[in-house]
Parts: structure tokens; C-alpha cells; sequence
């Protein structure tokens, strides 16, 4: 199977690494308006061509899919050519957009689209989340209140400097958080129907300067999400924290009891000082009788070091793959990735108002 990446940056690499873990799979084409990027990736990939220009890439008569890791303002524009010069699977890193006005426009390029379209949201699949998924049920009586918390490092340097500004990301409750709000539709079965946000820029980025322009991107932020279910959620970010054991903290509680998972950062962060990175883990914590117990979610070495997301990039990959080879449910559809947004843009209009957002 024959992969076009469009965007060669860091998070371009991570998909390069883990599609060559595939069986019979390869990335065959790659572009990026940076040349050195591009010509990285392709070395990375084992010899990729270098497309000359987007347009370039979508004449390559060999493709099966592409993966679309692009700056966050670049991904609608860049869906339109797609769909309208060669149409193919398309799997889109996260968020599928960046403005409500987007919204619509998305939905209606793949009304009818004959190909699958998979929006990234690699945190489904890091396998403590995937365990807490697969136990919430039956751990809490069904789940009443979800808390997410995560404690990180500030945003990484980028190319052309597009993440630490609000206009081309989206902003951070956009960019960074759409994952979370993803999570919490997933894990709740339900849709958001209320979003209440306090959000600042309180530490990061404040000295730096792109062309004269201070980065306005905030590094912190609590999102209370109602969901129609009755049930609620609360998203807790730091992004000054990156001395944390955990990056990640999910809680989730119901009649019957608690169950926690605890996911590490990027492995490459953890000082070697301090020994081997930690590694994830499941608490489940019953109501009657008492009595906690935490279990070990080891990740595959060979994953961890293809890659920042423990393993769930892979994880991804494998799935979407399965659906273009033997057919089935495309699992973060268009809808998802368009939901998750929106909370987001919520969020966003929420800590701008100081008002809770109502959504339809």
C-alpha cells in the first residue's frame, strides 16, 4: 500500500516511522513547501519521492492513500484540492479544522465522498486509554463525572513559528485539546451540549517575538463540558508542567466505583537520570468492597520509540489500513473530528466572553 504525506514536519515523521511498521505498506511520495523538511522525510521513508508541489503529489499514479500533516490552516484548503483533483483515502491529523465557518464546507466536501476519511485523534489509542475504554462500563456503573488532566511540556518549536499564534491553529483549546474533547465524547457516549472555559497565557512563549508579533497562545486552561446524557466532564491543561511523572491523568466515576489511567510523556523527555520512563497504568477503584488495585500497561518498546503518543500512532495506522484493505467502520469520522472542534471553538468563545456556550 502506497502512502502520500503532505506536510514533513515532526508529527509527519511520527506517521512516516509507524507506517514503516506495517506489513506491505510504504511512503511512497511526500511534499512540503520547505525542501530540506521534504527531503528529510523522504530519507526517513527509504527513498520517498519528492513531489515538486501538492499538485505534484496528487498526480502520483501510484497512491492509496494520503496523510495530510500539514499546519493546522492548511488542512481545508488543501482537502478541497484533494477532492477535487483525486480523490482517495485520506487520513487528516487533528484539528480537521480551525474556524466555525469551516464547519459546514467540511461537511459538505464529503457528503457522498468515495473514499474513507479518518480524522487522527491518536489518544483513542494509547493502550491505558484503551483499557480504561474498555472497562469504564463495567468499573463505575456508568459514568457520571470524567475528568482529564494533563500536564505538559510547552508547544515544541515549529515551522514558521504557526503553533504559537491563535489565527493559524485555531488556538489552543482548538489545537491541542480537541483530543481530549474527543475522548470525552467517546467515553461518554454522548454529545456536549453546554461548555463553561477559563483560559490564560500565563507563563510560555511571553518573551518571544515573530516579526514583531508576541505569541497570544495560551498555556492553561479548565473546560467544564455538560453532555446530554446528564453526565459531565472537566478538562484540566498545564502546559508548564513538564516535570510531572504522568502527562496524562483520565478519571472516570460512576454508582459503582472510579477507574483511573496515568499515561507518561514522550519517553525522549524523561531525564535519564531518573532511570527507565515510567510506565502507564489502570487503577480501578470499586465502591464495595473497597480495595484499589493499579495493573501495569506496558507499551511496545519498538512503538515507543517510532513515535510521541505510546504506541496509539501505530495503533491508528493498523486500523486504518485494515479499513482500506478489507473494507469496515471507519472509527473518528468526519463528524468526530467536526464535533471535537467545535467544543473547542467553544471553549475558546467561552474564556473570550466569560459565558457558557450553548451547542446545537
Amino acid at each position: 500500500m502506497q502512502y502520500g504525506v503532505i506536510g514533513c514536519g515532526m508529527m509527519a515523521r511520527e506517521h512516516i516511522r509507524n507506517i514503516t511498521l506495517l506489513p506491505d505498506a510504504r511512503v511512497a511520495v511526500v511534499f512540503d513547501p520547505v525542501a530540506d523538511l521534504a527531503q528529510s522525510a523522504a530519507t526517513l521513508a527509504g527513498g520517498a519521492r519528492v513531489a515538486a508541489s501538492l499538485d505534484d503529489l496528487l498526480a502520483e499514479p501510484l497512491l492509496d492513500a494520503l496523510v495530510i500533516v500539514s499546519p493546522n490552516d492548511c488542512h481545508v484548503p488543501q482537502l478541497r484540492r484533494i477532492v477535487a483533483q483525486r480523490p482517495l483515502p485520506i487520513l487528516c491529523e487533528k484539528p480537521l479544522f480551525t474556524t466555525d465557518a469551516e464547519a459546514s464546507e467540511v461537511a459538505a466536501l464529503f457528503d457522498d465522498y468515495p473514499h474513507p476519511v479518518w480524522v487522527a485523534m491518536e489518544y483513542r489509542y494509547m493502550p491505558p486509554v484503551a483499557a480504561l475504554l474498555a472497562q469504564a462500563a463495567a468499573a463505575t456503573g456508568g459514568i457520571r463525572m470524567l475528568t482529564i488532566r494533563e500536564h505538559r511540556f510547552p508547544f515544541l518549536p515549529k515551522i514558521g513559528d504557526w503553533n504559537r499564534f491563535n489565527a493559524r491553529s485555531g488556538g489552543t483549546l482548538v489545537e491541542k485539546c480537541c483530543h481530549f474533547f474527543d475522548l470525552m465524547r467517546l467515553i461518554l457516549q454522548s454529545e456536549a451540549v453546554r461548555v463553561m472555559a477559563s483560559a490564560a497565557q500565563d507563563v510560555n512563549h511571553k518573551a518571544e517575538r515573530y516579526d514583531g508579533r508576541v505569541p497570544d497562545i495560551w498555556d492553561n486552561a479548565y473546560v467544564i463540558v455538560d453532555f446530554a446524557s446528564g453526565a459531565r466532564a472537566m478538562l484540566e491543561l498545564c502546559m508548564f508542567a513538564e516535570g510531572a511523572r504522568y502527562q496524562e491523568e483520565i478519571s472516570a466515576i460512576g454508582p459503582a466505583g472510579k477507574i483511573e489511567a496515568q499515561v507518561p510523556g514522550p519517553g525522549r523527555f524523561w531525564p535519564a537520570t531518573l532511570g527507565p520512563a515510567p510506565t502507564p497504568l489502570l487503577t480501578v477503584s470499586p465502591r464495595s468492597p473497597k480495595g484499589p488495585y493499579t495493573v501495569e500497561v506496558p507499551v511496545d518498546p519498538q512503538l515507543l520509540e517510532a513515535g510521541d503518543h505510546n504506541g496509539s500512532t501505530f495503533y491508528q495506522h493498523q486500523r486504518f489500513a485494515g479499513v482500506l484493505r478489507n473494507g469496515g467502520r471507519v472509527e473518528v469520522t468526519v463528524a468526530d473530528g467536526t464535533r471535537a472542534v467545535q467544543i473547542g471553538l467553544a471553549a475558546q468563545q467561552s474564556v473570550l466572553t466569560g459565558q457558557a456556550v450553548t451547542l446545537a
